[in-house]
């Protein structure tokens, strides 16, 4: 059965308009009349008729379509960002095309590649864990391509940026575990690829050196995955028992790791007292047992503000040659995972 759309053809014959004079007051043309206007809206409105965005992609030679590229939606930080994301691509009338790396920097060549392909008027892009080679989105951005980063940037591409403050973050929560009197602090983190490995790396580091607490290589753990990988995050804590000296709190340093070290621990139900605290965006952190303290970052402001400077950078008449890289406050949620109970 052949599906018929209601074109611009049709509004003109219906209303004994020429073509031109309806698509100039769908468009809200100075040159139509008030009346005018209101009669061909209102019967736009009438028989449902939308735009052919084919016709409008070939016209305006782009597609207003935004492709979007992350490691995993299920991660509550890139949801969140998610939604920001479409917030305001939605109501600029974008279309938004979201695929998945997995961590791994062959998919997350091949998606970039294919938004490209699709002819995707810019690019959203939070690099994986694995990513070395920037070369072909380095190609995408020399060729005009508008690229912004967000959460995990790049310093070797010279475009805008968009991330939250990662080190101010770590530092914020490892000082808040020193004033609870915990001076063996360990941290689990992802991979030292990723920018925001590296900043919380800092920033932990930072706050044990204000303290004079001296840093304890053998208390950094990696988990390249991201914590996509349990048995990653169980070795990680192993090792960490298996040290002489034994961490009596830990500061782990994503999302995924966060919530999946949580669980580990208390299956171990360790005898001493053990402080927590790490980064992530769960909505259920007070569900927990005890409830997490956490360092929460503005997810979906992020992802609002690098869209809107995405669609700055498509919509410019000239090419943009002065980038920015915005940095967001985190927000550190103190709950009973890392106070200290004081003895009767």
């Amino acid at each position: 059965m052949k599906f018929d759309t209601v074109t611009i053809k049709d509004i003109a014959k219906a209303l004994n308009f020429s073509t031109s004079t309806v698509s100039r007051a769908l468009r809200g043309s100075y040159e139509i009349s008030a009346e005018t206007k209101k009669l061909v809206l209102e019967y736009a409105e009438k028989i449902n008729y939308r735009p052919n965005p084919i016709a409008l992609s070939l016209k305006e030679r782009r597609s207003r379509a935004i492709g979007v590229v992350v490691s995993e939606i299920s991660n509550n930080f890139f949801s969140e960002a998610i939604n920001g994301i479409e917030s305001i691509a939605y109501n600029r009338g974008y279309h938004v095309i979201i695929t998945q790396s997995h961590e791994s920097a062959a998919r997350e060549k091949v998606n970039v590649e294919h938004h490209a392909s699709r002819s995707v008027d810019g690019l959203l892009i939070s690099l994986s864990s694995e990513t070395v080679d920037l070369n072909y989105i380095k190609e995408l951005n020399e060729k005009g391509m508008p690229i912004v980063f967000f959460d995990r940037i790049t310093d070797e591409i010279d475009t805008h940026k968009v991330t939250a403050n990662n080190y101010l973050g770590a530092m914020h929560a490892t000082e808040h575990l020193i004033f609870q009197g915990y001076k063996k602090i360990a941290h689990i983190t992802s991979s030292p690829l990723l920018s925001i490995a590296k900043e919380r790396l800092n920033g932990y580091k930072a706050a044990l050196e204000k303290h004079n607490i001296p840093f304890n290589d053998s208390f950094v753990k990696y988990c390249v995955h991201g914590g996509m990988i349990l048995e990653e995050i169980e070795e990680a804590i192993e090792e960490l028992y298996k040290e002489k000296i034994k961490p009596d709190a830990i500061f782990t340093a994503s999302d995924r790791i966060t919530t999946l070290c949580f669980g580990v621990l208390k299956k171990m139900k360790t005898k001493k007292e053990l402080g927590f605290a790490g980064f992530t965006n769960t909505k259920v952190g007070e569900l927990f047992n005890p409830p997490l303290t956490v360092v929460k970052q503005p997810a979906f402001e992020i992802g609002q503000t690098a869209t809107e400077l995405l669609i700055q950078m498509i919509e410019s008449k000239r090419p943009v040659v002065d980038f920015e890289t915005r940095i967001l406050d985190t927000e550190l949620i103190i709950r009973e995972s890392s106070l200290r109970k004081v003895e009767a």
